[in-house]
């Protein structure tokens, strides 16, 4: 989830050289957005291919497979920086392609959607021992929101409170462990339900299962924020 680095003299929410206050951008739907369109735009693709040109069910996931693929190769490129994250999705998204023209098997092309899950969350999971937990990266730009005073107050806590990088661990554990279930809930769904049940039950079981972590996440999020806040505040 890459983010464009702002001015200091343009940052949201600070005054700008003219002496006009800018807005914080983005919030909440700005964080939703990257979702609905990985979620909603393969789903669309797929019922237009299959119900409306007629294109075979294999086939039609194939291509719709292709369209977060693209997206995560561009926002790649147009970040100029590696995100782990989104390599990590381009590659497993890139050889899911290539599984399903190779196979033609539709259970097998939608089991392979739960590869997605289970290698970023293996790599959340495994993230949240080291100081830099891969859930972090977004959920300091929502608790910020892009104050200098508050990444400052972020910053200050992740390097020198414990109880607060245990607070992030545990963030990305809980997200990590929802993709997990997701993926096995996933796989068990592609040889157990008709395919074009699946086709459409995946995109609900994964936005369940970022709604789960989100709610969950709170458990860490919400001493987090209240910590920054206070953070703010003394720095203010």
């Amino acid at each position: 989830m890459p983010v464009s680095p702002a001015s200091p003299m343009t940052r949201p929410g600070h005054a700008s050289e003219d002496g006009q206050q800018s807005r914080p951008g983005g919030g909440l739907g700005a964080a939703l957005l990257p979702l609905l369109i990985d979620a909603g735009v393969p789903l669309g693709t797929y019922y237009l291919l299959h119900a409306a040109f007629g294109l075979s069910v294999w086939l039609s996931l194939a291509l719709s497979s292709a369209v977060p693929a693209a997206r995560t190769a561009v926002a790649a490129v147009a970040g100029r920086k590696l995100n782990l994250l989104a390599a990590l999705m381009l590659a497993v998204n890139l050889a899911g392609i290539v599984v399903s023209f190779l196979t033609g098997d539709p259970r097998a092309m939608i089991a392979k959607d739960s590869l997605v899950s289970s290698v970023i969350a293996i790599a959340i999971l495994g993230s949240a021992a080291t100081r830099r937990p891969l859930m972090s990266v977004g959920l300091k730009v929502f608790m910020t929101r892009g104050t200098a005073e508050r990444t400052a107050a972020w910053d200050r806590l992740s390097a020198s409170c414990a109880r607060f990088r245990r607070l992030e661990a545990l963030f990305s554990v809980i997200w990590g462990c929802a993709l997990l279930a997701d993926c096995a809930a996933r796989i068990g769904g592609a040889y157990t339900l008709p395919v074009t049940t699946m086709a459409w039950l995946g995109t609900v079981m994964i936005l369940a299962a970022i709604g789960a972590a989100t709610v969950a996440g709170s458990i860490a999020a919400v001493p987090i924020q209240k910590m920054i806040d206070q953070a703010a505040t003394v720095m203010a």
